[in-house]
């Protein structure tokens, strides 16, 4: 009766669960609540079943070991009683009766002790209210439901899976339930082993199940999506195989907090197709465009490139269209791919080395270090850095029609490539050194990627902060120090919805570049303070004078009264790549842009530094990212 109750419980329980998964998540909330309790329901009928069915297997088990002894020692018994002959016989067998009559006394006590610990165990597990993980050589295992491709959608077949932690092998044999002549009622395959490379939880709003997330393996190209039996079943699985939250990333314009759920992004042949065919696009019709990879796209169109290049069910060859994306779209692409990698391109481990190299006061050492520590990099990271930096050199030679000269690009690039891993004070002034590093990387681009590094460089070691926290400045000129002023408000793009500008609205001169690579060598350089600009279409920057009575002035500039009226224009691009050490000054330190005449002895050749056009750092959110 046991076995039949099993059974029965078995397979009235399976087929509920099976309906019960193919519930859509898009029903009504009260609908999966009374859905969620009736399996709840059976699931602890079950469960009874289960345990009853095994209390009564082990209780037969034991019996046997007493029930069939105890009648032959009553024959035995009265089998000497009635044969008087028997009575030395018997004498000889009372020890050993005596010893039996002992271990049955012991076997029946410790059923009895037994019996009360599986009752005791069975109130426990019916009061849990969380899955239970038994003890087990896998880390974990279970049944899952795996998503297959069929000729006509999708279908969902159930799996038995194992998982071991230590060697990251993951197991799974399709299950059949069937009823009569097998054991449990279980049929199950041949098993497929993996090697797992990554497990990711997946966003209820992304798929039509529930219980769902998604695992890739280095076996079988793409995602395998799996769904658990429970929400407490999935995180048991998450926890074991190291899963991970979808990444959301935010970015802070101004009041507003704009955010959107990106695929995380790695250096993989996707990603290398997409920054190649990125500088293809960019370079055969795009590389003279003023303000070039400064001035950003539509945010919307942005979002929709990444999505479409990086959707699991894009190809790793994808083609972008030239004709659909704009130059815009497609180098704000770019530059969100290298911002939104798990890791930054020249690594964080890398990080504190680079910063201390371009902080000594020897040039030639500067070069030499950052070249010794670009072939540290992992051989994936430093295929990407070259094939980017040699772009960004090319777009440098077109400097006098496109404006981005080696310091502006350095100062775009800099907190892309070498984000810090933590966001603190330390990091932010470290940002201005950020930038050096990339100026170096393109003015030095042959020598640091095409020729071997001397191993007779010491490496720089990145020293602890003393009890002082002061840092020496770099010095940008010989001549008198001014504080520096915030960053100009821009001018919104009426056709986006996103955070852009426009040639007229960037004070394309005497700005002051945060660059001190090129600046250092002219001994000569003097700071004079900046003319208005005189030019078709361009809008003069007036300062506003600090006011008499002591408050602080905003250090703002603003423009001709009719951009000055648009207080909530958007900022441009540059300000999601860049942060500045403004960003920890008061405002009462804001002065007047000033003109940094600059020549660098250290460019390569064809490389000119434009006078005309130099970009100043701001705050911004890309630590965030």
């Amino acid at each position: 009766d046991g076995k039949k109750k099993f059974d029965k419980e078995s397979e009235k329980y399976y087929s509920i669960l099976e309906k019960h998964l193919n519930l859509s998540a898009k029903k009504k909330e009260s609908h999966l609540q009374d859905a969620d309790t009736q399996i709840d329901r059976e699931h602890q009928n079950f469960y009874e079943a289960s345990l009853e069915y095994v209390f009564k297997i082990q209780e037969v088990q034991e019996k046997k070991k007493f029930e069939f002894v105890e009648p032959l020692l009553a024959f035995l018994q009265g089998l000497f009683t009635f044969y008087h002959e028997g009575y030395e016989l018997a004498q000889e067998f009372a020890p050993y009766k005596q010893q039996l009559q002992f271990n049955l006394q012991n076997t029946r006590n410790n059923f009895e002790s037994t019996r009360q610990e599986v009752e005791r165990l069975m109130q426990r597990m019916k009061s849990a209210n969380q899955d239970y993980r038994p003890p087990s050589q896998w880390t974990m295992e279970g049944y899952l439901y795996v998503q297959e491709k069929r000729p006509l959608g999708f279908t969902w077949v159930k799996h038995y899976c194992t998982y071991d932690k230590g060697t990251k092998t993951f197991t799974m044999s399709i299950a059949e339930t069937k009823s009569g002549g097998k054991v449990n009622g279980l049929v199950t395959s041949s098993p497929e082993i993996f090697k797992l490379k990554s497990c990711i939880r997946r966003k209820t709003d992304s798929i039509d199940k529930r219980f769902c997330f998604d695992i890739e393996v280095f076996e079988r190209p793409g995602i395998i999506t799996l769904q658990a039996f429970s929400e407490s079943n999935r995180k048991l699985w998450l926890e074991a195989m190291d899963g991970k939250e979808p990444v959301r990333i935010f970015f802070h314009f101004r009041n507003n907090y704009l955010f959107c759920l990106l695929f995380i992004v790695f250096l993989n042949e996707a990603g290398f197709n997409f920054v190649r065919k990125c500088i293809h696009a960019v370079e055969t019709r795009g590389i003279t465009i003023l303000g070039l990879y400064r001035i950003g796209g539509v945010n919307s169109k942005v979002q929709k490139l990444m999505n479409t290049i990086f959707s699991p069910k894009s190809p790793p060859d994808m083609d972008i269209d030239m004709e659909l994306w704009d130059n815009k779209t497609i180098t704000s692409g770019l530059k969100n791919y290298l911002r939104c990698l798990s890791e930054p391109l020249m690594t964080f481990k890398l990080h504190k080395d680079f910063i201390v190299a371009v902080k000594s006061d020897d040039q030639n050492y500067r070069v030499e270090a950052v070249h010794a520590l670009v072939h540290k990099l992992p051989e994936k990271n430093r295929e990407m850095l070259d094939i980017l930096i040699k772009h960004l050199v090319k777009v440098s030679l077109h400097s006098q029609q496109n404006l981005m000269t080696v310091s502006n690009l350095g100062v775009i690039f800099g907190p892309t490539l070498m984000r810090a891993q933590e966001e603190t004070v330390a990091a932010m002034m470290n940002i201005k050194f950020q930038n050096i590093v990339v100026e170096i990387l393109i003015e030095h681009y042959e020598k640091i990627f095409h020729t071997a590094p001397d191993p007779n460089i010491p490496l720089p070691q990145p020293q602890s902060r003393s009890g002082s926290r002061r840092t020496r400045a770099i010095c940008l000129s010989t001549g008198s120090r001014k504080p520096k002023g915030r960053y100009t408000p821009c001018l919104a793009d009426p056709d986006s919805d996103s955070y852009s500008s426009s040639p007229d609205s960037t004070p394309m001169g005497s700005i002051e570049s945060l660059s001190s690579h090129s600046s250092e060598q002219n001994s000569t350089t003097k700071c004079v303070p900046s003319q208005p600009r005189e030019k078709s279409g361009g809008i003069p920057w007036i300062a506003s004078p600090p006011s008499s009575n002591g408050q602080k002035s905003s250090g703002l500039w603003t423009t001709s009264p009719e951009s000055s009226s648009k207080e909530d224009a958007t900022k441009t691009d540059v300000e999601s790549d860049c942060q500045s050490v403004a960003s920890v000054t008061g405002p009462e330190n804001a002065s007047p842009p000033t003109d940094l005449t600059k020549k660098s002895s250290y460019a390569l050749s064809g490389l000119k530094r434009s006078s005309a056009s130099s970009l100043r750092s701001i705050p911004s959110a890309e630590g965030n990212f």
